[in-house]
């Protein structure tokens, strides 16, 4: 601990606190809001689970791609 971020000598460096709550504020937010989106698609259409699986599949391939693009780096 208090090795100011890095794994090692030559290593990368590991995520900071900051950026890993970060990381669940956006994984958090980035399913949500499309799973509510589609259940207010479903309500106005009438159209069942279509809309929530949609928001949903959305939701986990941002969060996917959003982690990936942002910590790539500690790979």
């Amino acid at each position: 601990m208090g090795n100011g971020g890095a794994s090692g000598p030559g290593g990368p460096p590991n995520p900071s606190g900051i950026e890993l709550v970060g990381l669940g504020v956006y994984l958090a937010a980035v399913v949500v809001i499309p799973l509510i989106a589609g259940l207010r698609i479903d309500a106005a259409f009438n159209s069942g689970p279509l809309g929530l699986g949609l928001g949903l599949i959305l939701g986990i391939v941002a969060g996917f791609a959003g982690v990936y693009v942002r910590f790539r780096r500690y790979l």
